[in-house]
């Protein structure tokens, strides 16, 4: 088997397997809690360098939203039996780097990984980060260039894979969809919540030798749950988060 075909099948495995990397990562930052102490051995100057990480990764979600909400049906979705493209999406962000998607996924995990300000956590997280989606994006760009052959083919000469090109913007062909982004995005902004909130009570535990009911982040998985809550109903109950054609 040659190389290529190695590395299509290796990336179509992992992107099948893909939502199971965050357990993974966490696995690695919930190890180096192990060394874990508060910025300045403050409490509460230590919660700024939280807000940050969380500003951090809600950046890398920013990223996703505003992709998503112009993109088409069928495009850019969290699928995981098989890769699905009914057209090719070459503007707005699309327009700048292939990847957008990802690019978002990467701030969203090295915003949590900064959390426990230990560099070879947020290194391995990167690491294995760049080595996961690499093959992936080899096997999402192989299925691009057999369907939509000399389209993709000059569409990805020109546009970077992972680190943008603002330059090249186009804007988007669809309007932006906000119904859209909180249908597909609501469980990835719960779980980025979820994740601090973890890595904040096993923080505690390692400096304090207890859990603290910390109440900045009680407050911030309150709200995060009742938004939860109220957009899945919204999605599986009604038609109120329905766009057309998205």
């Amino acid at each position: 088997m040659t190389l290529r075909k190695t590395l299509e099948e290796e990336g179509n495995w992992l992107f099948q397997r893909r939502s199971y990397l965050p357990v993974f990562l966490m696995g690695i930052m919930l190890i180096g809690l192990n060394q874990f102490e508060y910025a300045g051995h403050s409490h509460f100057m230590d919660q700024f360098w939280e807000l940050f990480c969380m500003f951090v990764a809600f950046f890398g979600l920013g990223i996703r939203a505003f992709t998503i909400g112009q993109t088409p049906k069928n495009t850019s979705g969290r699928n995981t039996s098989r890769q699905i493209a009914d057209t090719l999406n070459t503007t707005g962000m699309y327009s700048i780097v292939r990847h957008p998607l990802y690019v978002g996924n990467f701030f969203c995990w090295l915003g949590i990984s900064l959390f426990t300000r230990l560099w070879w956590v947020s290194f391995i997280t990167i690491l294995v980060f760049w080595l996961y989606y690499e093959r992936i994006i080899f096997a999402e760009e192989e299925y691009l260039r057999r369907k939509f052959g000399e389209q993709y083919e000059q569409w990805a000469n020109h546009v970077p894979a992972f680190i943008p090109k603002f330059s090249y913007w186009i804007p988007a062909a669809l309007p932006f969809s906000f119904r859209n982004v909180l249908k597909r995005e609501y469980s990835g902004l719960f779980a980025i919540i979820i994740s601090f909130v973890v890595l904040e009570m096993f923080g505690d535990l390692a400096a304090e030798g207890r859990i603290r009911l910390d109440p900045m982040w009680m407050a911030i998985f309150s709200t995060g749950f009742l938004f939860y809550s109220i957009l899945r109903i919204f999605r599986k109950k009604t038609r109120l988060l329905h766009a057309n054609g998205r």
